[in-house]
């Protein structure tokens, strides 16, 4: 039998996101939500858990959860109801947080390879802000409170143990943010906060059912961090286990700067926190036309859009998931391609490797409804380069041109000079190209074939990028034989 030491271990890793809703209004009150607002201007004596104010239910919340719900293939519960989570932290003013504890709105789903074990509402805390080392902060030394976020509608969406490695993690939560980006239930912007990650992670010995002691990871903001973080969490647990020791359930925070992991508290149970029903809310019952209403408003999701790419359009996976996975550039190429077909033009193939490949880098902030670059202009560039009208070399050089100041890919083609050099003048080029290296042509005949490419570059620079380089090398290959 092997020794601790010498096992294989695998990790088990379980992901808690916490995501905020894209309402008008906080959760249980009317306070607008903000972003970068003065502090503790948004606030009222609801969210302020004041003595005898009454929480009332954003419906619209509710509508975003049953969305969630539905996108993530969850059963919604007919009926569902909040709790009060008690603990005492100076960002919750009323002692306890308003959440959904046995009975969330959803559970059961599936995303992807990942099962989702429940999907409920609840409210954020307020923002807590420390001076650290930058010395004062709104003219106060150490810690002060921005209520501001206090009662932000959130959902939490818990997966089950399912996740096997760091880059697992981080690539199911990219598909994770693409559905609810796509669903336009949330910005899901990690960096100010409105997607947070939470990670569950434990080893075990390789092939055993039983789970290991499990450490939490909280609020992680990036996917690089993400991963950077499981991957030292799974580092640390194997040392200690190997050591002979056990693995403690705690929460740990992980500073992405220095690569180390510092406890921030033991792990509670859900008796710390002394869950009982909210008094002052009513059950979260779905009536038909509420559930009805949710489903319709879910549009094709991102692995769903994927999949017909791959399936329909013989697109890579890679090319599929980045369309996909980034909406606004898969509804562009999707514009481009409808363009293409209603010409008879561009590929779909092709067509997605200019999008990916060569758009995107000249993309304003990578949004390509910011671009000047229109769909159906595209389409045609790449229509004229698939008819060789147009070299590749050259089309780069249209597309830059495009992307800085618009027009149309033909008119900038014509005022370039940018054409293809038709065959008869490039026949002539290359006679020209191989008399010129005619020691190039000595070496290729000798056997040594790279020397075709001193000839082929030639004549790409005669023609000023506008031939075409397999046209050049078949021509040049033909002279070659005679």
């Amino acid at each position: 039998m092997s020794s601790v030491a010498d096992r294989a271990y695998e990790p088990v890793i379980g992901l808690e996101i916490h995501v905020q809703l894209s309402t008008r209004t906080k959760m249980f009150c009317g306070c607008a939500l903000s972003f970068g607002e003065e502090p503790n201007t948004r606030t009222c004596p609801v969210c302020l858990g004041h003595p005898g104010t009454l929480p009332v239910v954003n419906a619209e919340a509710v509508h975003y959860g049953l969305m969630i719900g539905l996108a993530l293939d969850c059963e919604l519960a007919p009926r569902s109801i909040f709790h009060r989570k008690n603990y005492f932290y100076p960002d919750l003013p009323k002692g306890y947080q308003v959440s959904q504890y046995d009975i969330p709105l959803a559970a059961g789903g599936r995303l992807g390879d990942v099962r989702i074990h429940r999907v409920h509402l609840e409210e954020d805390a307020a923002k807590l802000v420390h001076s650290g080392a930058s010395g004062r902060i709104h003219g106060a030394e150490g810690s002060v409170v921005d209520f501001n976020r206090g009662g932000t509608p959130l959902v939490e969406i818990v997966s089950e143990p399912d996740i096997r490695s760091a880059s697992e993690a981080a690539e199911w939560l990219r598909l994770l943010r693409a559905t609810l980006r796509r669903i336009g239930v949330s910005d899901v912007n990690m960096e100010e906060g409105s997607l947070r990650c939470d990670a569950n992670v434990s080893i075990r010995p390789a092939g055993e059912a039983t789970l290991g002691t499990k450490a939490e990871l909280k609020n992680m903001n990036s996917f690089r961090f993400i991963e950077r973080g499981i991957e030292a969490e799974i580092a640390r647990q194997e040392a200690i286990v190997r050591a002979g020791e056990s693995v403690v359930q705690e929460t740990l925070h992980f500073d992405p700067a220095s690569g180390a992991l510092t406890p921030l508290r033991s792990k509670e149970e859900a008796h710390d926190y002394r869950y009982f029903p909210e008094p002052d809310l009513v059950p979260v019952a779905p009536t038909e036309a509420m559930v009805g209403r949710a489903r319709e408003a879910l549009p094709e999701l991102p692995a769903a859009r994927a999949a017909r790419f791959e399936r329909e359009l013989g697109l890579s996976s890679d090319t599929a998931r980045l369309l996909s996975f980034r909406g606004e550039l898969g509804d562009y190429y999707e514009e481009a391609l409808g363009a293409a077909r209603a010409d008879g033009g561009a590929d779909p193939t092709a067509l997605a490797s200019w999008v990916t490949v060569e758009l995107v880098p000249r993309l304003p902030d990578g949004d390509p409804s910011a671009s000047r670059v229109r769909p159906d202009a595209l389409a045609r560039l790449v229509s004229m380069v698939g008819a060789k009208r147009v070299s590749g070399s050259a089309a780069k050089e249209v597309l830059t041109a495009m992307a800085e100041d618009g027009g149309d890919p033909e008119a900038i083609v014509a005022e370039r000079g940018l054409a293809m050099t038709d065959s008869a003048d490039l026949g002539a080029v290359v006679d020209q190209a191989l008399a010129a290296n005619a020691a190039a042509v000595a070496q290729y005949r000798a056997g040594k074939e790279k020397a075709l490419g001193a000839i082929v570059g030639a004549v790409m620079r005669e023609t000023k990028g506008r031939a075409d380089g397999g046209a050049v090398r078949e021509l040049i290959l033909e002279r070659l034989s005679q």
